[in-house]
């Protein structure tokens, strides 16, 4: 029998800078390279999006890709989604501000990368559904399509000549997909 270490979020705050980010899946550790063009493109239009939405109705805090959020302890699970909204009132500033946050976003925005296996992205799935993200959103880049999951249903695949709508979560935001991929 084979036994596989776990890792903690404790061991990825001291792994060395290596050019990549690390994500965190039941304490399975998963070397992400860095982002490409158009990945960081496409997270910025939805990233810049969510952000003006967010801020002109003061609904809470988005956050940039590379912010850790620890989803659950032992076994540990840490994801860094490209975006990520919580909605006011559910941050702990004080003890947030330094390291990870520790709470589930209410939103998390994935751009799909070329590198990532289908396994993977599901296993990513199936941790922010069952941590308390009440909203994700897929972005495939190459498709030019966002699936929209949330905990109870079943995915739904929007396409270019769909808009996105931020639901209970972020109330009154809507975007047309084909502006996301411009």
């Amino acid at each position: 029998m084979t036994t596989t270490r776990l890792y903690t979020v404790e061991d990825i705050a001291a792994l060395p800078d290596d050019a990549h980010r690390y994500d965190l899946i039941r304490g399975e550790l998963v070397c992400m390279p860095p982002a490409g063009y158009e990945h960081g493109s496409v997270a910025m239009s939805i990233g810049a999006r969510i952000w003006n939405f967010v801020r002109e109705h003061g609904l809470g805090t988005v956050f940039a890709a590379e912010t850790g959020f620890i989803l659950r302890r032992d076994p540990d699970s840490l994801l860094a989604p490209d975006v990520a909204f919580v909605r006011a009132g559910r941050l702990d500033h004080e003890r947030d501000r330094q390291g990870f946050a520790r709470i589930a976003p209410d939103l998390a925005v994935e751009v799909i990368s070329p590198s990532e296996r289908a396994g993977k992205i599901r296993d990513k799935v199936e941790e922010y559904l069952a941590t308390g993200v009440r909203l994700l959103w897929l972005l495939n880049s190459r498709r030019r399509t966002v699936t929209v999951h949330a905990p109870g249903r079943a995915p739904r695949i929007l396409t270019e000549q769909d808009e996105l709508d931020g639901e209970d979560v972020l109330p009154g935001f809507r975007l047309r997909v084909a502006d996301i991929f411009r």
